[in-house]
């Protein structure tokens, strides 16, 4: 396998996302572009934009994101190749970085479950996976705590959100999700997982389900956060 590897390296050579450096490894960020992530350091303190996101529309014990996104950023290639060049690599190191600043808190050890932000299997089909799973597989990997994605669904299909209004966004969002086993969340603090929060619509109406089962709580961690 190392040899088989190397000859791979050798045909399709990894470049970093941020200045297109040589990589000799299974990295998709070099040192240097690495130090210069946007943190947002959101997980540290508990009033952040992501807890003022929700404040009078979902209860939230505790949220943040890991990085600032903004257009033509290394937060932007990243996310762009894990949900579209099918670069499984970005969202294990989004997972890594995630895990490690979570790690510093005093509340990650409250959580009982990890759910990644649920897809449609329809565009799930097409893409082939869900970038939220990858990530949320990857920081339950680092964090030794459960992941479960097959617990919530998205059981109707909704057009791309991208040019909506909150208002529409919300309003489109409504009845979209389904859980399938509520007493296996019952009494249970779920960590919700997604890659890009803007107006938090989506994950409003994901919450929902989520709170609307008995003695639950919900926390939020999303891979960007965008400006």
């Amino acid at each position: 396998m190392p040899l088989f590897n190397d000859i791979l390296d050798m045909i399709y050579p990894r470049y970093c996302m941020g200045c297109d450096s040589l990589l000799d490894s299974d990295d998709v960020v070099c040192f240097d572009c690495m130090d210069e992530l946007p943190y947002t350091d959101f997980f540290k303190h508990d009033n952040n934009p992501i807890k003022e996101i929700f404040y009078g529309r979902i209860i939230i014990q505790h949220g943040g994101s890991l990085l600032f996104y903004t257009k033509e950023s290394l937060t932007q290639r990243l996310i762009f190749n894990l949900k579209y060049e099918n670069n499984h690599h970005a969202g294990k190191l989004i997972g890594i970085l995630m895990a490690k600043e979570l790690s510093s808190t005093d509340w990650i050890n409250e959580i009982d479950v990890i759910i990644p932000m649920p897809m449609h299997r329809k565009k799930q089909r097409v893409r082939g996976y869900n970038q939220a799973t990858i990530i949320a597989q990857s920081l339950s990997d680092n964090l030794n705590i459960p992941m479960n994605e097959e617990i919530i669904i998205k059981s109707i299909h909704t057009e791309t959100q991208t040019h909506k209004t909150r208002e529409e966004r919300w309003q489109s969002m409504q009845h979209v999700f389904e859980v399938k086993d509520k007493n296996a969340l019952a009494g249970k603090h779920i960590l919700l997982v997604d890659d890009v929060i803007t107006t938090g619509a989506s994950i409003e109406a994901c919450g929902n389900k989520i709170l609307s089962i008995e003695n639950t709580k919900l926390s939020i961690a999303t891979a960007a956060y965008a400006l």
